[in-house]
């Protein structure tokens, strides 16, 4: 049921960006050590910073899981109802 009102109450797959940041947790790390054990320097930094900002993301995503099924619904949660709008007059 579409209502309109879906970019203000979007949600986000959260169990599907789990896994995509576990990916690239992955890789970021075998990047790192790669270019780094390969004497790239530049790479292995860069490398290391992406896998910074994958340990944040992924942060962020466990931290909205465990806050529980307004930030994760599961199939009992009905959709968000939408916003009330206002008459002008």
């Amino acid at each position: 049921m579409r209502t309109g009102s879906e970019p203000t109450t979007a949600r986000s797959a959260l169990r599907l960006r789990f896994w995509l940041s576990l990916w690239g947790l992955v890789w970021s790390v075998f990047g790192t050590a790669a270019f780094a054990l390969t004497g790239q320097i530049g790479w292995a930094v860069a490398c290391g910073v992406l896998w910074l900002v994958v340990t944040v993301d992924l942060a962020v995503i466990l931290r909205h899981i465990h806050q529980g099924p307004h930030f994760q619904p599961g199939p009992d949660v009905p959709p968000y109802r939408p916003p009330e709008t206002r008459r002008q007059g």
